[in-house]
């Protein structure tokens, strides 16, 4: 059976010589263990002048287990690891690697990490820990010169460096180690990107290391390896966690040692400090205390990914308007109205204000909206929003508006999942929006399988992709694109 760790409470002075299941909140162990690589990787490390804490010397023998026939333990289901940040992970996962490249010949490795900054100061630090003098009898280049970022050593075996972001993770033959730093943003597609080559490989090792994801970040893979891990349904992975208590006080020193075994040993005060400082409460709880959110063990309302790869950073001024999207929250204290763009390839979304709602501001609302949308322009409401307090004094204005039933909704809703999940729209990264979107979940509609948008987090602001989901609609269903001839005044079509 998996075997699920829950260590007690723990002090704030604890040593170095703390065990991996002393310190750790949860260690759940893979099935079938025999042996483990670790001793090897030990003797190597030692011959470099490297030494190991009794919690990472844990954390890697189980790491590097392995099963009867030799594999790995975790060659299938990997090893995944929420560790929060100052901990130390390039170094501990940095020498594993770097040993297990002296041990074996031509072995390939490669670190990814989704942000180019992450992934290049990653490889800073891994180039400096290769410049030692012990390791320089064993590499043979080191390249860093803007397209490549390798440490390639005497025996054929290299470990290389980059940035999903930037696409990559395509082009190899055969994947012996691979690294997913951030794997709290970690999509379905990057992973399929490296699936074929580590498939190629005669014993694979996977590392997936990270925060805990943010509630807008594209985190479905790592959230189901925790969730599978701690429901006993991964037999075949690791999965190692260092968190304070959900409640805690971030200023509350005995809560940062119980998160990070790194401290106060050897990561110090005023390392912590700088965090502290520069990020919020619940930044500091999730990214220096490794606090996972409720929220994020709901399934989202996109497929992981597919909402980051429809953005685009500069949209033209002058695509025309296809439909405007209305919604206001069940409170009736703010707005959001939305705009679906034709473009040369489809449509642009985005959110052109969100504000508060009052009865006197109406008008100068109203007046607004007609300005924009004109009379041909659809206005899109769901018939059981309260923005559709504005359906009167908008026909009154002369302005097109149109009023969703619960099946065009629902229609609505599926089609702008299926449009993110093609590619076929577009938007500009707006915070509100994109925090919307990630909160994003669905409910069924009837009993046909349809579905809508919904929220499981009363704090997550649907208003945003509400409108944005009745201004898509309203552009695939009502909208007409304008010639060239009108819309080449602007961004509005005068009617």
């Amino acid at each position: 059976m998996t075997k699920l760790l829950t260590p007690p409470m723990r002090r704030s002075t604890r040593p170095p010589s703390r065990k991996l299941s002393d310190i750790a909140r949860h260690v759940v162990i893979p099935e079938g263990i025999v042996s483990t690589g670790w001793p090897a990787v030990r003797e190597t490390l030692a011959e470099l002048g490297i030494g190991f804490d009794d919690w990472q010397a844990g954390f890697a023998q189980l790491a590097l287990s392995k099963t009867a026939d030799g594999q790995y333990a975790t060659s299938v289901g990997g090893v995944a690891a929420s560790i929060p940040r100052q901990v130390g992970k390039t170094y501990m996962i940095g020498w594993i690697v770097f040993a297990l490249c002296i041990i074996h010949d031509d072995l390939t490795a490669v670190w990814t990490a989704h942000r180019a900054s992450t992934a290049d100061e990653t490889f800073g630090g891994m180039k400096s820990m290769a410049s030692g003098p012990k390791m320089d009898r064993h590499i043979a280049r080191i390249a860093d010169n803007g397209s490549e970022q390798t440490i390639e050593f005497r025996n054929g075996s290299r470990v290389v460096f980059g940035a999903r972001e930037r696409g990559f993770g395509r082009g190899f033959a055969e994947l012996d180690i691979v690294v997913f730093d951030e794997a709290q943003i970690l999509t379905e597609r990057a992973v399929d990107d490296m699936v074929p080559a580590q498939n190629a490989a005669k014993n694979a090792l996977t590392f997936m290391i990270g925060t805990p994801p943010k509630p807008i970040d594209p985190s479905e893979i790592f959230e189901d390896a925790r969730r599978a891990a701690l429901s006993g349904e991964a037999p075949d992975a690791l999965y190692v966690e260092f968190s304070a208590d959900r409640k805690a006080d971030p200023d509350d020193r005995e809560q940062w040692a119980k998160a990070n075994p790194s401290y106060p040993a050897r990561t110090n005060e005023a390392a912590m400090m700088r965090m502290r400082r520069r990020l919020t409460d619940d930044s500091f709880r999730r990214e220096a205390l490794g606090v996972w959110d409720e929220m994020a063990s709901r399934k989202t309302a996109f497929p992981p990914g597919a909402w980051e790869d429809c953005l685009i950073e500069n949209p033209s001024d002058d695509w025309p308007i296809a439909a405007v999207g209305l919604d206001m929250n069940h409170e009736r204290t703010w707005l959001s109205v939305s705009l679906a763009l034709w473009t040369p390839d489809g449509l642009h979304l985005e959110v052109a204000e969100t504000e508060s709602f009052t009865e006197a501001g109406t008008d100068e609302l109203v007046k607004w909206i007609q300005k924009m949308a004109r009379r041909r322009t659809p206005v899109v409401i769901d018939a059981y929003s309260p923005a559709r307090t504005f359906e009167a004094p908008l026909k009154e204005k002369k302005c097109l508006v149109r009023v969703l039933s619960a099946s065009e909704f629902s229609q609505a809703c599926m089609g702008l999942h299926d449009a993110v999940r093609e590619g076929a729209v577009t938007h500009y990264g707006q915070e509100q929006l994109d925090a919307s979107v990630a909160g994003a979940t669905k409910k069924p509609v009837g009993k046909a399988g349809a579905w809508a948008f919904t929220r499981d987090d009363l704090d997550v602001d649907l208003t945003q992709i509400m409108s944005v989901t009745c201004a898509h609609f309203g552009a695939v269903k009502f909208g007409r694109r304008p010639s060239k001839e009108a819309s080449s005044g602007g961004s509005v079509v005068v009617c």
